[in-house]
């Protein structure tokens, strides 16, 4: 009876790998999580695709985003994150037991993603700002009044990429949701009494 008890606290002990594989995440979460992962592939697939057919010819020149540092990282940062979304869909569809390696590897992933598309998007909107407005300071003309086109299209092209970024952000606090709330830190200071002492002598010296 007593080694029986001893074994179902074992089992029940917070952040211990028996909780985390029983708990897992539901099929339902596992579904919709799963969905929310697609929705940026398609989101980014077709900024890609807006941005690789941007470009105009008229009388005062052309111009293309590859011309522009700013749309091609808009565009390779598109093509990354894109391929990203294809990938995690697919690794969270499949029915798994979490552990601490692989909660740390997605929340690493969404976290650095989220980072790179907005920040291909933080870009391209203030160079797009510049082009609408232009800047006297600099005499920088107000080129869409010539490329309007070129920056009707390019404006699409940001807007689709930061509807990406809201689901980024969204899968971002998923997943680290899922790891903060799920394993203990490491080292717990405040009741770990062998750490104060030794803390306190050198805080004192």
């Amino acid at each position: 009876m007593g080694s029986k008890m001893v074994e179902d606290k074992k089992k029940k002990a917070p952040g211990s790998s028996e909780e985390v594989e029983v708990a897992g995440i539901s099929s339902g979460a596992r579904t919709l999580e799963t969905l929310l992962r697609v929705v940026p592939m398609g989101l980014c697939l077709a900024a890609l695709v807006v941005t690789l057919k941007n470009s105009q010819n008229n009388d005062y020149g052309s111009v293309s985003y590859s011309n522009i540092g700013a749309f091609k990282y808009l565009a390779y940062a598109n093509g990354v994150c894109a391929a990203y979304s294809l990938i995690s869909a697919f690794y969270t569809a499949i029915p798994r037991s979490s552990t601490l390696s692989r909660a740390w590897m997605v929340f690493f992933f969404d976290q650095v993603l989220t980072y790179v598309i907005l920040a291909a998007g933080t870009v391209s909107a203030e160079i797009l700002y510049l082009a609408y407005n232009g800047d006297a300071e600099v005499t920088w003309s107000k080129e869409c009044g010539v490329f309007d086109k070129f920056c009707h299209t390019a404006t699409k092209s940001v807007g689709i990429t930061f509807g990406a970024v809201v689901c980024f952000v969204l899968l971002s606090i998923i997943s680290s949701f899922r790891l903060f709330s799920t394993y203990e830190a490491p080292i717990s200071f405040a009741g770990n009494k062998g750490v104060e002492a030794a803390v306190t002598p050198s805080l004192q010296a």
